[in-house]
C-alpha cells in the first residue's frame, strides 16, 4: 500500500496545472438510481479525462536528464492524450503508441497536443513491446498508463477531492480497466472514509479484473470487444491488483447497450457528454446496483467520444 502522503504530495504538484472538477447532482439520476448520486465530472478535466492527474504527476518528477530523453507511452487514447498534453506543458518530447482502431477524436487530440503517434494492430502487435522497443532505440522513458506509483497517486486525487467535498458518502463506484483509478480511489478512501463500500465496473466482454479477483491472481484475457475502448485492458496491473484485492467489495459488469443508454441519459438529463468508458460506473448505478446505499459517489472518468458513438446511443 502507498502512503497517503504520496497522494497529498501529488495534489500539491498538480495544483494550478489541472482542473478541480465539479461534483454534479441530478434529481433524475437520483430517481433512476434509487439513491443520492454525486458525480465527479472528470469528463470536464484537462484532456477530457482523469488521466492527466497521473500523467502530470509522473512527468513533474522527471529529472532534467530524463526530460531531455523524452518519453513514450502506450494507450487506447486518454492516457496518450494526457501524456501528450502534459509533455506540451513541460516541453518534453512524447511518442504515443496507440491502436489503429482507437477513436479518431483521441488520435487527433494527441497530435494536436504535439505528440508523435505510432499506430499498431491490436490483433497482430503488442503495444507494450512496441513501446519498450522505443525505449531501447530512442532512449525514451516509458510512462505506463496505470501500473506506476506516481500514476496511481495522481489518479487518487480525483477521489480525494470527491470525498473532501462529500465526506458522508456510503459507497464509491468507479470504472476499472488496468486499475489505476480504482486503486487510487481505494487509497484515498482508506484514509478519509474507512469502511466506505467500494465497487468497480468493467464491460461484460472485458472483465479481466472480475476474473482475476475470482481466481485470486492476475488473469489475462485475449478477446475483449467493447465500445468502452478505455477499459479494454487484458489484465489488471501488478501494482494495482493487490490494492483492488484488499478493498473492492464487488466488480459489476455492464453491457455495451447499457453504456449507450447511459450516454444518452447523461446528455439528455445532465447535459454533459461522457464517453462509454467513463460511464461504466454510471451504467451500473442506473441499473440499481447501489440502491441500498443512501449516498453514492461515482467517477465519470472521461468524455472523449467520437460522433458515431453518440449517434448509436440515440438509435439504441
Amino acid at each position: 500500500m502507498m502512503d497517503f502522503a504520496e497522494i497529498l504530495a501529488a495534489r500539491g504538484r498538480l495544483a494550478g496545472r489541472i482542473h478541480r472538477t465539479p461534483v454534479l447532482r441530478s434529481h433524475s439520476l437520483d430517481r433512476a438510481a434509487g439513491c443520492q448520486v454525486y458525480c465527479k465530472a472528470e469528463n470536464l478535466q484537462r484532456g477530457g479525462a482523469f488521466k492527466i492527474r497521473g500523467a502530470m504527476n509522473r512527468l513533474l518528477q522527471l529529472t532534467p536528464a530524463e526530460r531531455e530523453r523524452g518519453v513514450v507511452a502506450f494507450s487506447s487514447g486518454n492516457h496518450a492524450q494526457a501524456v501528450a498534453l502534459a509533455c506540451r506543458d513541460l516541453g518534453v518530447s512524447a511518442v504515443l503508441v496507440m491502436p489503429a482502431d482507437a477513436p479518431r477524436l483521441k488520435i487527433a487530440a494527441v497530435r494536436d497536443f504535439g505528440g508523435r503517434v505510432v499506430l499498431y494492430d491490436r490483433a497482430e502487435q503488442n503495444r507494450e513491446a512496441l513501446a519498450r522497443d522505443m525505449v531501447v532505440r530512442e532512449g525514451r522513458l516509458l510512462i505506463p498508463p496505470y501500473d506506476d506509483p506516481a500514476i496511481i497517486a495522481g489518479s487518487a486525487t480525483a477521489a480525494l477531492e470527491l470525498l473532501e467535498e462529500v465526506p458522508e458518502l456510503d459507497a464509491l463506484i468507479a470504472p476499472v480497466g488496468g486499475g489505476g483509478l480504482l486503486a487510487g480511489s481505494i487509497l484515498s478512501a482508506l484514509h478519509l472514509r474507512p469502511g466506505l463500500a467500494i465497487f468497480g465496473v468493467e464491460p461484460e466482454t472485458a472483465a479481466d479484473v472480475k476474473l482475476s479477483l475470482a481466481h485470486g491472481r492476475i488473469c489475462s484475457i485475449t478477446e475483449n470487444p467493447t465500445i468502452a475502448d478505455g477499459l479494454r485492458t487484458q489484465q489488471p496491473g501488478r501494482l494495482t491488483f493487490p490494492i483492488l484485492q484488499s478493498s473492492v467489495r464487488e466488480i459489476f459488469t455492464v453491457q455495451d447497450v447499457e453504456l449507450l443508454q447511459a450516454l444518452r441519459f447523461f446528455l439528455e438529463r445532465l447535459k454533459i457528454l461522457v464517453e462509454p468508458s467513463g460511464l461504466a460506473a454510471a451504467a451500473a448505478v442506473l441499473r440499481g446496483e447501489c440502491k441500498n446505499f443512501p449516498r453514492v459517489g461515482l467517477i465519470l472518468s472521461g468524455g472523449n467520444v467520437d460522433a458515431e458513438i453518440i449517434l448509436r446511443a440515440f438509435k439504441s
